[in-house]
């Protein structure tokens, strides 16, 4: 069994994240200029995440971020494969790495650059860790996960940043009623995932 895809199945669903980020004292700042999206913190996210099985080894993911408070209504999407028990992202942008998911144990998945040589990262470089915990469902509550994030610009390191998450629902394939854009368009029957986001964050420094 793949533990990778074990954790990206279990990870399926509908979250809302809680986003804050850090000084290198640890402060909370109320404005970061440098991440890959400019704007005020804290803010909330609603996070679609969907997984298809193939196998033990192999399947689709697709994410959709959509800020719901503390910021304007915005979504990314992202897609990868898993291929051979790692999770293979599209390209992000121009000049970006190859991005790749792999298991760092039971409940635990590293968003990281395949290869630390790009130039791109150089510029701009981002890598997370997930925690899940789906435990408290089994007697009535809600699963969490939270994301950690160092970032680096032009090889100077500015922010750590902390997510906190909590499921809301399984059902990742309607959008969740208390999703902004349902006002927008057609209720729940409306898209989840729009297209899949481009960066222009790996490109030479502004």
């Amino acid at each position: 069994m793949g533990q990778l895809c074990d954790d990206l199945a279990a990870m399926s669903g509908v979250w809302l994240d809680r986003l804050s980020a850090f000084d290198l004292s640890g402060h909370a700042v109320d404005h970061d200029p440098f991440g890959g999206v400019a704007g005020p913190f804290p803010y909330q996210n609603l996070v679609y995440v969907e997984f298809e099985r193939i196998d033990d080894h192999s399947g689709t993911f697709v994410q959709t971020n959509v800020a719901v408070s503390g910021r304007p209504l915005h979504q990314r999407t992202f897609e990868a494969d898993v291929v051979d028990d790692q999770l293979r992202f599209r390209r992000l942008g121009p000049d970006a790495p190859h991005h790749v998911g792999v298991s760092g144990g039971p409940g635990l998945i590293w968003f990281v650059a395949q290869h630390m040589a790009e130039p791109g990262l150089q510029r701009y470089c981002e890598p997370d860790l997930i925690r899940l915990d789906v435990t408290p469902e089994a007697s009535g509550g809600a699963a969490l996960r939270w994301r950690t994030t160092i970032l680096w610009r032009d090889g100077q390191l500015v922010r750590p940043l902390l997510v906190e998450g909590v499921r809301v629902s399984h059902d990742a394939t309607r959008l969740h009623e208390t999703d902004p854009r349902r006002a927008e368009t057609a209720g729940a029957d409306a898209a989840v995932h729009g297209d899949r986001s481009i960066t222009r964050q790996y490109l030479e420094s502004r």
